[in-house]
């Protein structure tokens, strides 16, 4: 960690210091009255990482403007007024302690350094920095300052304010400094989040012979801890203990509450284990470490916490009362949750809240009412977090109306929406799909004075500030940019950010990368990537998500080897996104080694979303049996296991198997989903299986009370089409309660070439052709269909259509993994440095197969009436070539490809199995292929 120059340590030395710019004051003999006291406190360092100026005007609210000198003090009144403050700091009545204070000097009191502690206790707790600096003031003129009691009590009210520019001017002033000093700078630091700054102020505590107590060591691992510095805070307080220290309560619910602030609940979990063989927990730690059940849903745990709780008497105040609801209630036990919260006996509006938003979480909206109204009856005032619970759980629900009767609300109630009630509101409208008025708030929010909404049918009121966007704002929006493909509009965004100095946040600069992927801009995506500064591993996995959705899997892979050589550790998210990039272009062995990695770093078992991943990385990398390996060594299989292991099946066309595994899922208590009859109305998409599949189709919704979508249509033209029947496909068509999509007309179009129908094959095209008309691939297919029936007029009329439109097809690329290498072929280039090689080869081939009956099946001719010589080298084929040249005789060769395999390839390919006496596996982004001894699994039926 670096040092923070502009906050450095002080010297050993214990001289006071000057003060620049205050010379005289600190010489004058005679002392001030109130109103020529200095406005300002004198600092001797300034830093722009500080979170406030030392400068604090003097308060006149609560003073006078003239007082009487501390050595005219009547002893006797300040002794009453001093009873009366610290009456007020005992119940916590911060407010009435400045009162009195004004009171006091009015009267001609004056504190002395044993009340003054308590004055600026309350200064801290309301955060009053502009009496905190009038009491400086009076700290200054009289000699007290060098107090070491008063010293430290100016530094600890400065830190707590959040002004360590004034705590470190204050310190760096006082002549003897003991651990209480050097602790509350330490832990100033600390909490705004300079963990360097921090550790090198411990760290010359000691060099000053300054030992740290208890209370020293807790700040300094608490604020690791809080910053997501576990490891650091983990260490440190193994050095505690060798330092002849034991770790106290506290010392452990810093890290634990560190742990779990930064939803590390597994961790958190452990650390909680670890500390109950040395110390007993307190409140404190139960209210620390509940939220980490509620993350993990962690039931039984949370109900042996809530059992401690009531056998060892502890008192069910509202922070432990407030936890335990909030785990009651993401356990999915309301009613538990209601018990605790009747049994409080003193509540509070953060507890009202919470109830209140977890009903709204659920969707309980009449309940989440009625505690509203509840709550004012009991005497509570709804806050603004109250009224944003409502927005946020209407806007979810598409209910603009009523979202934004809340917000009118808030204003009427002479509340201030704020940032979180925008953001609550452009959140929940992206969520429920309303994304124009998402982007139409974030445009509004920034205009003053103006916020009538063009989202609402009611005029909103008018707001007395800008509510300017923050983070959070930004990233809803770019979500929308995103999931929209509004290129030009996230940019102007990324000029906000610019212009706002947000880049340097690093989920904003994440979203702002993944937008970019999704819009298909790379160059941009990569670029904010490589401007960023504090990278995490959510940044590096939302680059290689967009590298795999813009069909650059083995840029992903290759990011993924830069990930690792500058030390960062893979998350589980990580690990999916790798294991898709595998699956894209099968890369089997890659997909091995990343499957140790699991093995390795989770010795306790897989968990269900890398398993499920897993499975469906071996089905598509060719090897089932691999993947039924992995589903059978889930011991508690979840439903997403089920359906990755089905469509395994339907991937490889095993039918039988498929519905073998569906009456074993049906029998051991799993109920099916969409998904699960996507998969198995897929595999029975092969001749003998119609009937089969025409009876789960409509067992689907009658019996298993899953309604089909458009998908599983689609699902049933492919499987009547596969088999022949193309019209009983156009009347199912016809009868589909949806709009058909571009895949269902190309589902059609694929059968019609199956079985060289070029009447309904051109009926299909033109309904496609509507759909998409800017898919050249559309165009091709019916070329196809033509040429292969003989209509060879038509088959023109259609090339010449392809030209004239200026259609251009999509970038077609394979991919094959040799050895550690990923190799790509894209279409029309031929910069492979083999390439010469690879060519020769595929003249061998060529050669061979033309003495066996090979005969080009896609012939495209030139405008001379020649044939395109070209159109053989198409990229699959490159890549086997290649797989040929450099793989061993008896190690398969597997291929990937983005858009299905031409007639010619499949055809060719088929040769070359049997003449190489090779396994080859091809999947093509719609079939898995797998030829052999010059046959393919799919029997020409892709």
């Amino acid at each position: 960690m670096s040092s923070c120059c502009c906050c450095a340590i002080p010297s050993a030395s214990n001289s006071n210091s000057s003060l620049p710019g205050h010379p005289s004051l600190l010489r004058a003999k005679s002392l001030s009255p109130l109103h020529r006291l200095p406005s300002r406190i004198p600092t001797t360092h300034s830093s722009p990482h500080c979170t406030a100026q030392a400068t604090c005007p003097v308060n006149s609210r609560y003073l006078p403007k003239v007082a009487v000198p501390f050595d005219e003090t009547p002893h006797s009144k300040a002794r009453s007024f001093a009873k009366l403050i610290s009456s007020h700091c005992r119940s916590q009545r911060w407010s009435d302690v400045i009162s009195v204070l004004a009171s006091m000097i009015a009267d001609g009191a004056t504190p002395d350094r044993f009340l003054l502690p308590k004055i600026l206790k309350a200064c801290s707790e309301l955060q009053e920095w502009e009496t905190a600096a009038t009491v400086h003031g009076y700290v200054i003129t009289a000699p007290l300052e060098v107090d070491i009691v008063v010293g430290n009590s100016l530094v600890d009210m400065y830190s707590k304010c959040g002004d360590i520019t004034s705590a470190r001017a204050v310190f760096d002033r006082m002549p003897v400094r003991d651990v209480v000093s050097w602790t509350a700078l330490v832990n100033a630091y600390a909490d705004a989040g300079l963990l360097d700054v921090a550790l090198a102020m411990f760290q010359s505590m000691r060099e000053n012979g300054v030992r740290p107590d208890l209370i020293s060591w807790n700040a300094l691992i608490s604020g690791f801890a809080r910053k997501g510095e576990t490891g650091m805070a983990l260490l440190l307080l193994d050095e505690l203990r060798e330092n002849g220290l034991q770790p106290g309560t506290n010392s452990w619910n810093g890290v634990v509450s560190g742990l779990v602030q930064n939803g590390c609940f597994d961790d958190a979990l452990e650390i909680f284990r670890q500390m109950c063989l040395h110390v007993k927990p307190n409140a404190v730690t139960i209210a620390s470490i509940l939220p980490a059940c509620s993350g993990l849903t962690a039931l039984n745990l949370g109900q042996e916490l809530h059992s401690y709780v009531i056998r060892n008497g502890m008192k069910m105040n509202v922070f432990v009362g407030g936890s335990l609801i909030d785990m009651y209630l993401k356990c999915g036990k309301s009613g538990f949750a209601e018990r605790v919260f009747a049994d409080l006996e003193i509540r509070n509006v953060p507890v009202w809240n919470a109830l209140i938003a977890a009903y709204a979480d659920e969707d309980k909206m009449s309940e989440a009412l009625d505690l509203l109204d509840l709550m004012q009856k009991d005497g509570f005032v709804p806050t603004v977090i109250t009224y944003n619970t409502f927005i946020a759980a209407y806007a979810r629900r598409g209910q603009k109306d009523e979202a934004f009767k809340f917000l009118f609300e808030i204003i009427r109630k002479g509340l201030k929406p704020n940032v979180v009630s925008m953001n609550a509101l452009t959140s929940g409208f992206h969520h429920s799909g309303l994304n124009d008025e998402a982007l139409d708030l974030f445009r509004e929010m920034q205009l003053p004075k103006l916020f009538s909404t063009r989202c609402s049918s009611v005029l909103i009121g008018m707001l007395d500030v800008i509510i300017q966007p923050n983070a959070v704002t930004i990233n809803s929006i770019l979500s929308v940019c995103a999931d929209l493909k509004l290129h030009h509009f996230g940019k102007e965004v990324h000029g906000f950010v610019l212009r706002n100095s947000f880049e340097s946040n690093v989920f904003v600069s994440s979203a702002l990368i993944d937008m970019y992927a999704k819009c298909c801009d790379m160059s941009s995506a990569t670029k904010v990537f490589h401007g960023m500064k504090d990278k995490n591993v959510v940044s590096w996995n939302v680059l290689m998500a967009g590298h795999n959705h813009n069909e650059h899997p083995e840029a992903a892979l290759k990011l993924y080897l830069e990930m690792l050589e500058q030390n960062f550790v893979p998350s589980s998210i990580t690990l999916m996104i790798l294991l898709l990039s595998c699956s894209n272009i099968m890369a089997l062995r890659l997909g091995r080694e990343l499957h140790s990695c699991i093995e390795k770093g989770r010795p306790d078992g897989c968990p269900l979303t890398l398993a499920s991943t897993l499975i469906n990385m071996y089905a598509k990398c060719g090897s089932i049996k691999d993947a039924k390996l992995v589903f059978d060594c889930v011991t508690e299989k979840d439903l997403v296991i089920w359906n990755a292991m089905m469509a395994g099946y339907s991937l490889h066309r095993m039918t039988t198997d498929a519905l073998s595994l569906f009456k074993q899922m049906e029998q051991s208590g799993i109920k099916p989903d969409h998904i699960t009859f996507t998969a198995i109305l897929s595999a029975c998409n092969q001749e003998g299986f119609v009937d089969e599949g025409w009876k789960l189709f409509k067992m689907m919704e009658d019996f298993y009370g899953v309604s089909p979508t458009l998908e599983h249509f689609t699902c049933m033209v492919d499987m009547l089409g596969t088999a022949g029947l193309l019209e009983e496909s156009l009347d199912l068509i016809r009868r589909i309660p949806f709009r058909p999509d571009a895949c269902l007309w190309a589902t059609l179009l694929k059968a019609c070439r199956l079985h060289s129908n070029y009447e309904i094959g051109e009926r299909a095209a033109r309904a496609l052709f509507e759909v998409e008309p800017r898919n050249a691939l559309n165009h091709i297919v019916l070329y196809n269909i033509f040429a292969m029936s003989g209509l060879w007029d038509s088959a023109s009329t259609m090339r010449n259509a392809l030209r004239d439109q200026g259609l251009k097809m999509v970038d077609i690329s394979s991919w094959i993994e040799i050895g550690s290498a990923i190799h790509s072929f894209k279409s029309g280039d031929s910069t492979h440095p083999e390439m010469e090689t690879i060519l020769a080869m595929w003249n061998k081939l060529a050669d061979g197969m033309s003495k066996v009956g090979y005969v080009p099946q896609n012939v495209v001719f030139c405008d001379q009436g020649e044939v395109d010589p070209f159109t053989c080298y198409h990229t699959e084929k490159l890549a086997v070539c290649l797989g040929i040249i450099s793989l061993r005789a008896n190690i398969p060769i597997r291929v990937s490809k983005n858009v299905r395999m031409c007639i010619d390839c499949h055809s060719s390919i088929k040769f070359i199995s049997k003449i190489e006496d090779r396994d080859i596996f091809i999947t093509d982004g719609c079939f898995y292929h797998h030829f052999r001894d010059g046959t393919c699994s799919c029997r020409d039926k892709w």
